[in-house]
This record gives structure tokens, C-alpha cells and sequence, in this order.
């Protein structure tokens, strides 16, 4: 509970609901598997870097529970670093997917005081191969193992906001919704290009009065079944690995929901451990060094695709592709 706690203060979320949360993570021993899939995440990139002699200490600092991010940055500092690189497990750009971490990162440096290392949050890359074509792979996995491909729809989901949260992502608004549905575009064009597909939500956990990104993963599964489809694919885009809004609200109350429709349902693999994904971070990694050591000031993105604008997170020294 005390993690829960950190991790919805100030959102004004009812005491019943975070109730009904916790009892979630009773079903997988009471803990997160984040941490665990964090130090398996690590232990791949150090294999990674050693691979393609990147001589870089890796630390890891949490935001919601130990190892906390300040004590990290204590840590950091101790062993005489000034300057470090910040990659957020998080692909998309919006308050929570980002700013929020930039101001956990001053808030966390602010603690430690004198001698706390500078640090610079990697850019966001929910459109780098790395990302998508795990996702892409997955869904044609789930595709196979669905007993029949009657009339089959194709479901990308992502963590919920609430609307003026969208509404404030990027320069012109709405850039958390507009990159998912990039996303869901590349990863179908790929995977299934003959099927269907809907980006729909889930994992909402704020007030009842304040509206959020709709329509819910359950109530679209029931709109599905009632047009007459017969088989979902479930992919968690929004998602880089299988933590408890992936294995309980799909792997539980999405595929209870569908069997009670009389639904067949398969849920896509997240990227994880990857090595596509691990790959990528190494090459965000090399892409913000290379910036630095040649003393490249880096440019905002184009405006030829969605920005999270000069006031969010650094811009990349090239424009990443599409999947491969």
C-alpha cells in the first residue's frame, strides 16, 4: 500500500479504489514485478554495452519505491559521478509519460544537493524500430494462437489518461494519443494489414468526476462483440514490459471479460528484455554521447512529424524509421 500510495499522491484517487488495486498484487505475492523486470532489463544492458565496449556505470532509481531515485543520485554521487544519461521506461510523450520524470529528476537532484549529478532524460521512441517491431512479432505470435480467425479485430491499448492531460501533450495538444495511434498504425501494417484495428484504453485509476481517454478495454470488447466479431487480438502498445496493468487488467479482466462475451483472445508479449529493445537504448544511449562529444546542439524535431516541442525532452540527432 505505502508504494501504491507514492504512486496515485496528489490524483485524488478514492481510498476503495486503491483498496481494489492492492488486492491485485496479492494475486502475484503481494509485490510489483516491475522491479524484478527492471534488474533483468539492467543485466541485459550491461551484457549490451560490454558488447559494443560502452564503458558506462549503469544505475537504477525508481520513482515510487526503493531503490528511490534520490538515493540512486547519492549513490551516483559517491562514486564521483557528475553527468549521467536518464532513459524512462516510458515510450510516449505527455505529463505522466514524461515531464512527469524530468521533475522527479530536479526534485530527486534538489534532495541530494551539492555534488548531485547533472542528468539528461534520453528522448522518447515510440516510433524507433526497436520498440515496434518487438510489438509487431508479438501480435503475429497472438495471431497463430488464436483457435479460429473468424472475424478478427485487432485491440492496441495503452495506460489511460485524463483528457486535459492529452490535451497538453506536445505543442499543439493531443501528442500522447496522436504517437499511440502512430504506434498502432506501424505495428498493424506490419502484423496483420488486412485486419482491422481500434486503440482503445485502460488502467484508468482517477476520480470518477474527471473525464479520461476513452473507450475502456472491457466496454470496447463488449461494443466488438456485439458488431459480430469473434476473435480480439490484445496488444499493450503503451507498455514496454508485462507489469501488473499488463498481467492483471488484460491477462485477467480483459480475458475474463471476453470469455464471458464468448470472445477468443490472445494478448501480444511486450517488448521486455527484447533484444531489439535492449539494442535500442544502447543506440540512444550512443546517439546523445556522440551529440555531446561532438558539441552538436541538438535541434527540436521537425515539423514534418509530432513533437514533444523545445520544453520537453531533447531531440535526436536523426529521425528514427519506421519498422523495418
Amino acid at each position: 500500500m505505502p508504494f501504491l500510495e507514492n504512486v496515485v499522491r496528489g490524483r485524488g484517487v478514492p481510498a476503495a479504489r486503491l483498496a481494489e488495486v492492492a488486492e491485485h498484487y496479492q494475486h502475484f505475492g503481494g509485490v510489483s514485478p516491475i522491479n524484478e523486470q527492471n534488474r533483468e532489463l539492467l543485466a541485459a544492458l550491461g551484457k549490451e554495452f560490454a558488447a559494443h565496449g560502452i564503458d558506462l556505470p549503469l544505475y537504477w532509481g525508481n520513482r515510487n519505491w526503493h531503490p528511490m531515485l534520490a538515493d540512486t543520485l547519492r549513490q551516483m554521487r559517491a562514486d564521483g559521478v557528475q553527468r549521467a544519461l536518464a532513459f524512462a521506461t516510458s515510450a510516449y510523450s505527455s505529463y505522466s509519460s514524461c515531464r512527469q520524470y524530468r521533475d522527479d529528476i530536479v526534485t530527486a537532484r534538489a534532495e541530494v544537493g551539492d555534488g548531485a549529478p547533472a542528468v539528461e532524460k534520453l528522448r522518447h521512441f515510440y516510433d524507433h524500430p526497436g520498440f515496434v517491431e518487438p510489438h509487431v512479432d508479438a501480435v503475429k505470435a497472438a495471431l497463430t494462437s488464436l483457435s479460429s480467425r473468424g472475424d478478427t479485430r485487432l485491440v492496441f491499448t495503452a495506460h489511460s489518461i485524463p483528457t486535459s492531460m492529452d490535451a497538453a501533450a506536445g505543442p499543439d495538444g493531443g501528442l500522447y494519443s496522436a504517437q499511440l495511434r502512430t504506434v498502432a498504425g506501424l505495428v498493424s501494417a506490419a502484423a496483420a494489414p488486412d485486419l482491422p484495428w481500434d486503440l482503445v484504453w485502460q488502467s484508468r485509476s482517477g476520480p470518477p468526476q474527471v473525464p479520461w481517454l476513452e473507450p475502456d478495454v472491457n466496454d470496447h470488447l463488449r461494443t466488438l462483440a456485439a458488431q459480430g466479431v469473434t476473435d480480439v487480438v490484445v496488444s499493450p502498445i503503451g507498455f514496454v514490459s508485462d507489469h501488473l496493468e499488463v498481467i492483471w487488467d488484460l491477462d485477467n479482466e480483459a480475458a475474463e471479460t471476453a470469455s464471458e462475451l464468448g470472445l477468443g483472445f490472445a494478448r501480444a508479449a511486450t517488448p521486455g528484455t527484447d533484444p531489439r529493445f535492449v539494442a535500442m537504448v544502447r543506440e540512444l544511449v550512443t546517439e546523445r554521447l556522440f551529440a555531446s562529444s561532438s558539441g552538436r546542439r541538438l535541434a527540436p524535431w521537425d515539423a514534418s512529424g509530432p513533437s514533444c516541442g523545445t520544453s520537453c525532452c531533447p531531440a535526436p540527432v536523426r529521425r528514427p524509421t519506421a519498422a523495418r
